[in-house]
C-alpha cells in the first residue's frame, strides 16, 4: 500500500511512496502532527539517482522493524534535495555544526517535537557495530531516541536549544580588507599544496573534478602565463578522461571517481557536471588548441542531447545503479549551466549554437509562468517550485552568453529582467540569501557541488553593468566581494569562482564593438582571446572597437591584434 509519497511529483519521493514507512512530504500538517503528538522528527534528504540514497532505502526504509519503529514514535519526512535546495543546504549546515565536518546523501536529521534538529547524520546501517554512537545502527539508534523524547531528556533538549539558538544567530564575518589583484597569489599556493602531482586532481579518494578550480587556474594562466596552472590544467583534464571519471563507452563524465587515479567511477551521471566539465573542455581547446579537448567537449555535449534531453530540454540525473533510468525532473539552474556551455562550444561548431538557442527557448516556456521563474518540474508537467537565487543566476548568465554570441537584445533584456528580481529578492547590503520566504537560507560562496550562485550572480551584474554602461550593477557586485573579502584573502582555494571574480574586479572588463555580421564571422577568433573578461556589443562600425567600463581606447581592422592592444592598455 502507497504512503503519502504517492501524490508528488518528485521522481526521488515517488521511488519510496512503496515504502512501509509513512513517509510525509515537508508541510506544516507534518510538523503540527509532531508537536501534536510529541513525537520526534525525521527528516531524510536524498536525490533519486543517489547510489548511498538506494542503499538506505533497501537496508533501512524497507525493513519492516525499522519502519515499526519509525511508523509508532516518529514523524517522517522525505525531502528531494534538487526539489529543495533551500531545506537541504539549512540541513548540511545543521550537519557541519554537530558533526564539525560536510555531510552528503543521504542527510539523517532528527528533531524535538518543536521541530529543533538534535542529531545528523548521513547513512546509517540498521544493524550497530562498533556499540559507540559512531557505530550504532539505525534500529538502536531510532529506540534510544525515542525513549529519550518520550522522557522529555533535559540534556536532549538542551543540546536541541543550542543548536537551534546558534543557526538562529549565526552571521557571516563582516571584516572588509581592500580586494587585491594579489588574492590570486595565495590561492595559488593553496591549490599547489593539493594538487596531486601524477594523477592531476586536488584531493586523495574520493576525487570530484573540481571544475571551479580548473576553470580559475585557466584564468591565471591566460592573464600571466603561468606555466604552473598549465601543467596543473592539461595534467588532471587528461587523466580525468584516462580512467573511468569518463565514460569512453557511452560518453559523458560520473560525478566522481573512488580512486586516486580517477579509474573507479562512481555510475551517477549529473546534468550540472556535464555541462561545467563541457564548457570546461571547450574553454581548455579555445586557449591551448588541443583538438583533444574540443573531442571530449563534443562528446560530452553529445551525450547529454542525446541520452539526457528530451523537446530540448535537459534532465537533471542518471541514475547510479541503473544506468538506463533517468530523473526526467527539469531544474532550471542546471539546465541554464548546459545551455551555456552549448552556446560556449557553438563558437568552434555552430551546430552547438542552435541547439542552444532551442533549449534556452524551451526552458523558459516551461518555467517561467506569467512572470513567475521556477526552480524545477518534470517534463510536460505544471512547475509548482518558485525560483532560488541559483535559478535566476545561472539562467542570468546563459542569457548573457546567448547575447554575446548572437547579438540579440531580447536575450540581454530577460537577463536584465532576472538580475533586477534577483537583487530585490534575495540581496541585502553585500549579502545574498538563497531563498526567501518560507525557508530562508544563506547563499554560499564557497564552490562546493558546483559553482557558487553568489560568484554567478556577481560575474552576471559584472557583465549587465559593462554592457549597459550602468554602475549600479557593478556597485552591487564590488559590496559582494567587499563583504566577502576577508574570507577570498585568506582561503580563496574554497572560492575559486569568486577569485576569479576578485580578478575581473582588478584587470577590468573589455567590451568589442563590431557589426554584428563582423562579429559572427570572428565568433571563433574572438572567443579564443586570451584576455579572460571580454564582452561582444553590436555596433555600426566594421573595425573592431576595443572598449574599457567608460571608454574606447583602441580600434584595429585586423582581429589578431586585439589581444596586444588590450594588454598593452594595462
Amino acid at each position: 500500500m502507497s504512503n503519502r509519497l504517492e501524490k508528488e511529483d518528485s521522481p526521488y519521493l515517488q521511488q519510496h511512496k512503496d515504502n512501509p514507512v509513512n513517509w510525509w512530504s515537508w508541510c506544516d500538517e507534518a510538523f503540527k502532527k509532531a508537536q501534536d503528538e510529541n513525537k520526534t522528527i525525521f527528516i531524510s534528504i536524498g536525490y533519486s539517482s543517489c547510489h548511498w540514497c538506494h542503499v538506505m532505502e533497501e537496508k533501512v526504509f524497507e525493513n519492516q522493524e525499522c519502519a515499526d519503529i519509525l511508523n509508532k514514535s516518529f514523524i517522517c519526512i522525505k525531502v528531494d534535495r534538487e526539489e529543495r535546495p533551500d531545506i537541504d543546504k539549512h540541513y548540511q549546515e545543521v550537519y557541519q555544526l554537530l558533526n564539525r565536518r560536510s555531510g552528503g546523501w543521504p542527510t539523517s536529521i532528527f528533531c524535538t517535537p518543536q521541530n529543533k534538529p538534535f542529531f545528523a547524520g548521513t547513512y546509517i546501517a540498521p544493524e550497530s557495530t562498533q556499540g559507540s554512537i559512531e557505530g550504532m545502527g539505525f534500529i538502536e539508534l531510532t529506540k534510544l531516541i525515542a525513549q529519550k523524547i518520550e522522557e522529555k531528556d533535559a540534556q536532549l533538549f538542551k543540546n536541541a536549544d543550542e543548536v537551534e539558538n546558534f543557526l538562529n544567530h549565526y552571521e557571516h564575518p563582516t571584516e572588509a580588507t581592500v580586494l587585491k589583484e594579489d588574492f590570486y597569489k595565495n590561492f595559488l599556493h593553496q591549490v599547489k599544496n593539493n594538487y596531486d602531482t601524477k594523477y592531476g586532481g586536488f584531493s586523495s579518494a574520493p576525487k570530484f573534478p573540481q571544475v571551479n578550480t580548473l576553470n580559475t587556474l585557466l584564468v591565471i594562466d591566460k592573464l600571466y602565463d603561468d606555466k604552473s596552472a598549465r601543467t596543473m590544467i592539461k595534467n588532471t583534464l587528461k587523466n580525468m578522461t584516462n580512467g573511468g571519471l569518463w565514460d569512453d563507452k557511452d560518453g559523458g563524465f560520473c560525478r566522481y571517481a573512488m580512486d586516486e587515479q580517477w579509474r573507479e567511477p562512481h555510475h551517477e551521471k549529473m546534468l550540472y557536471d556535464n555541462a561545467l566539465l563541457c564548457e570546461l573542455y571547450t574553454k581548455a581547446y579555445l586557449f591551448y588548441k588541443d583538438e583533444f579537448y574540443l573531442n571530449i567537449a563534443k562528446k560530452t555535449a553529445d551525450f547529454c542531447i542525446n541520452t539526457m534531453s528530451e523537446d530540448n530540454l535537459f534532465y537533471s540525473a542518471r541514475d547510479a545503479d541503473e544506468k538506463d533510468k533517468f530523473d526526467k525532473k527539469i531544474q532550471t539552474s542546471w539546465s541554464a549551466m548546459m545551455i551555456n556551455a552549448l552556446f560556449t562550444l557553438g563558437t568552434v561548431d555552430s551546430k552547438y549554437n542552435k541547439t542552444a538557442v532551442e533549449s534556452l527557448s524551451a526552458l523558459l516556456k516551461t518555467i517561467y509562468i506569467k512572470d513567475t521563474l521556477f526552480h524545477t518540474t518534470l517534463i510536460h508537467k505544471t512547475p509548482k517550485v518558485k525560483a532560488f537565487l541559483e535559478d535566476y543566476a545561472f539562467l542570468s548568465k546563459a542569457l548573457i552568453t546567448a547575447y554575446n554570441f548572437t547579438g540579440k537584445e531580447i536575450y540581454l533584456i530577460q537577463a536584465q529582467n532576472f538580475a533586477n528580481i534577483a537583487l530585490e529578492k534575495f540581496y541585502k547590503l553585500g549579502k545574498w540569501n538563497f531563498s526567501d520566504g518560507e525557508f530562508e537560507t544563506i547563499a554560499e560562496i564557497s564552490d562546493n557541488t558546483y559553482t557558487s550562485s553568489v560568484a554567478i550572480i556577481v560575474d552576471t551584474l559584472f557583465s549587465l553593468s559593462s554592457l549597459l554602461e550602468d554602475e549600479k550593477y557593478a556597485h552591487f557586485a564590488f559590496k559582494t566581494l567587499e563583504y566577502n573579502s576577508y574570507k577570498l584573502g585568506r582561503r580563496g582555494v574554497i572560492y575559486p569562482k569568486m577569485i576569479e571574480q576578485v580578478l575581473r574586479y582588478t584587470k577590468g572588463g573589455i567590451i568589442i564593438k563590431s557589426s554584428q555580421d563582423n562579429l559572427n564571422k570572428n565568433i571563433y577568433e574572438l572567443s579564443s582571446l586570451k584576455y579572460p573578461f571580454v564582452l561582444l556589443k553590436s555596433d555600426t562600425t566594421d573595425e573592431f572597437m576595443i572598449c574599457g567600463n567608460k571608454s574606447c581606447f583602441a580600434n584595429t581592422k585586423d582581429i589578431n591584434n586585439i589581444d596586444k592592444l588590450i594588454f598593452n592598455s594595462f
